[in-house]
């Protein structure tokens, strides 16, 4: 950092720029998905990372985006929040570089993140090729758990307890694997749950995708508050969105179809690899402390297939 640190009291930040990188930026934040305040700033701060990560990047530097109810919440939550967000980037390696605030009459928290990439070796939606594999590296039930936690279901404790383990890991280990070996396919799963993200993969690639629904991993207690009744209403507008668009195997569960468009908050990343470095990457992933999940693969799109295959 050349100008704009903690003790500047400067509006802005000065940090030096390596040769022959280029910038991948993002910006996310969103409402508290946990009750705890550390966590949910955890949680928030792991998410917008992700975006980065997916493409290859590393995180460079950080700017908080702060919504907070100054005169219905103590000051201290806000101070947890920022806590979870700062151990997060620090953990990334990032420079945290300030932020804004503004008061609103409800929490959101979330970053501004810029990363570094290799402009000639990057990750994208476009880059999956017939053959390759796909690898998922966090369990999928997000919106499910984090809605029964609201909801105050028996266990909520134990629930929130998962989420944050799911939620609050970053998928750090996901990008060295994109760069160490030069995977060009990948994304992360969020908003759009694992089923919509796989089609905006296979869509840009031209692609479709088959996933085994068998081998798709669910965070503990999923499915049976699914079955409850429990799926958010973010997760029902993109089944509504991405059925069409999906060929589901007859005997398929209904309830792990709903979860596989279950919306998700800091997902894992779906990673494309190609045959060849499959086992490399599961290694790599699994060494690291990461699920490495083999649900599907990818193949040439025929004439008037669906992008993405259930089976």
């Amino acid at each position: 950092m050349l100008a704009g640190g903690p003790g500047d009291n400067e509006d802005a930040v000065v940090l030096s720029f390596p040769d022959g990188k280029a910038l991948v930026q993002t910006v996310d934040f969103f409402t508290p998905v946990v009750n705890d305040p550390y966590r949910f700033g955890r949680i928030a701060a792991a998410n917008a990372l992700s975006d980065v990560y997916a493409m290859g990047g590393t995180p460079w530097s950080t700017m908080n985006i702060v919504c907070f109810p100054m005169k219905q919440l103590p000051g201290s939550i806000l101070t947890e929040v920022l806590r979870g967000g700062m151990d997060a980037v620090i953990e990334a390696g990032a420079v945290p570089s300030g932020g804004h605030s503004v008061e609103d009459d409800e929490l959101k928290y979330g970053l501004a993140v810029t990363g570094l990439v290799d402009p000639d070796g990057f990750a994208s939606n476009r880059g999956v090729r017939p053959g390759d594999q796909l690898l998922l590296t966090k369990p999928i039930g997000t919106g499910v758990i984090a809605t029964a936690v609201k909801g105050e279901m028996p266990d909520a404790d134990a629930m929130e307890d998962i989420l944050f383990e799911v939620c609050g890991r970053l998928n750090k280990a996901g990008g060295e694997v994109i760069r160490d070996l030069k995977l060009i396919g990948a994304t992360d799963i969020t908003g759009f749950g694992l089923g919509g993200h796989l089609i905006e993969l296979a869509d840009a690639s031209n692609v479709t995708v088959e996933i085994r629904m068998q081998d798709v991993p669910l965070i503990p207690g999923a499915l049976e508050m699914v079955s409850m009744g429990m799926l958010p209403a973010g997760s029902v507008c993109n089944r509504n969105h991405y059925l069409p668009r999906t060929t589901v195997a007859d005997a398929a569960d209904e309830f792990l179809r709903d979860l596989v468009f279950d919306a998700q908050t800091s997902g894992g990343l779906i990673l494309a690899v190609p045959p060849d470095k499959l086992e490399a990457a599961i290694n790599q992933l699994e060494a690291a402390g990461d699920m490495a999940a083999h649900i599907g693969s990818a193949r040439a799109r025929k004439d008037g297939e669906t992008p993405l295959y259930l089976i």
